[in-house]
């Protein structure tokens, strides 16, 4: 739309959009008409009317304010320079910029308002815990692939996963009831029903000391460098260690467990005692640094609750095959 409006003695063309309110640009009654006048175009006292090239910009409700109709003095724009003002618009980028600002403002009030607060306490777990941390790796903000990852940890590690120290700081107790070495069992308590990991543990250490006792590890009658000094090169008599008398560990059962308690038959054989000084160096440190064992009973037929025959997994029942 285009019409002619008077100032300053003055005429100016007025483009304006079609999509610009009237009633914003402050223009008098009956403004407009279809010609242009030009009071410098005067031939022979008759005004000339010109070809007019109308020009028209789309602008939205938001930004139509901005607009402002400048009044011209004849200079080659027709406007002052006081009475200046830039018009601005929407562009393409400033549109995706904008659609961008608004999904992240979205994605953070769905995080506050929506992500479930277990989810929270994993990630802020996770910056002091480095284990957690390997475990949740590129599923933290996403709660689902979260949850599979830590139960899938809990059934292969047990639920104390979160703790930078499995063992226990406590020494455990060590007692004997009618300990019979070629006949009894060996009993551990735990602090709680063992997971996989445990039990593979325990299993692994007994099973080593079972084999090194089998092959004669345990024979006090040859101890020739026990107390011998390391600073002048100790000389070992070879044929006095072959001509010893073989001590060998006759038999052993599997390893089980039933809750916190576990149990393994041992036939020590020709063995010396102090495969039992052995095999508690290595629990010491086992349950210090690992899992944590109570205490520890040999002889005795029956300890806590245990049930003789009792072979279900629903039940708590595990076992280790040496």
């Amino acid at each position: 739309m285009y019409g002619r409006m008077t100032a300053n003695s003055e005429n100016c063309v007025v483009l304006c959009s079609s999509f610009y309110p009237l009633s914003k640009l402050r223009l008098p009654p009956n403004s407009f008409s279809p010609t242009l006048d030009i009071n410098n175009g005067k031939e022979n006292g008759k005004k000339k009317q010109i070809p007019r090239l109308v020009c028209a910009a789309s602008l939205s409700d938001n930004e139509s304010d901005k607009f402002l109709l400048r009044e011209g003095t004849g200079s080659r724009n027709g406007m002052t320079s006081g009475d200046e003002r830039v018009m601005t618009g929407t562009t393409a980028r400033g549109r995706r910029l904008l659609k961008i600002r608004e999904e992240k403002r979205k994605r953070q009030y769905e995080r506050l308002h929506n992500y479930p607060s277990w989810a929270k306490v994993l990630e802020d777990a996770c910056k002091e815990d480095a284990e957690l941390r390997a475990v949740l790796g590129d599923s933290i903000g996403n709660p689902d692939l979260m949850r599979k990852r830590v139960e899938e940890r809990v059934r292969k590690k047990g639920r104390d996963f979160h703790k930078s120290k499995t063992g226990s700081i406590l020494a455990f107790k060590v007692s004997f009831r009618d300990f019979n070495p070629l006949d009894s069992f060996i009993w551990f308590e735990l602090y709680g029903p063992p997971s996989d990991r445990d039990v593979d543990l325990i299993g692994s250490v007994i099973q080593s000391w079972y084999v090194m006792g089998r092959l004669g590890a345990f024979n006090s009658a040859n101890l020739q460098l026990a107390n011998s000094s390391m600073e002048y090169n100790p000389l070992y008599d070879s044929k006095k260690g072959f001509d010893v008398m073989p001590s060998s560990f006759h038999d052993i059962s599997d390893v089980e467990f039933q809750d916190n308690w576990g149990r393994v038959w041992v036939d020590l054989g020709t063995s010396d005692y102090f495969a039992i000084d052995v095999l508690l160096n290595c629990l010491t440190v086992l349950s210090s640094d690992y899992l944590g064992i109570q205490q520890m009973v040999f002889g005795s037929r029956c300890m806590g609750d245990w049930e003789e025959g009792m072979t279900n997994p629903e039940f708590g029942y595990k076992y280790f095959k040496i």
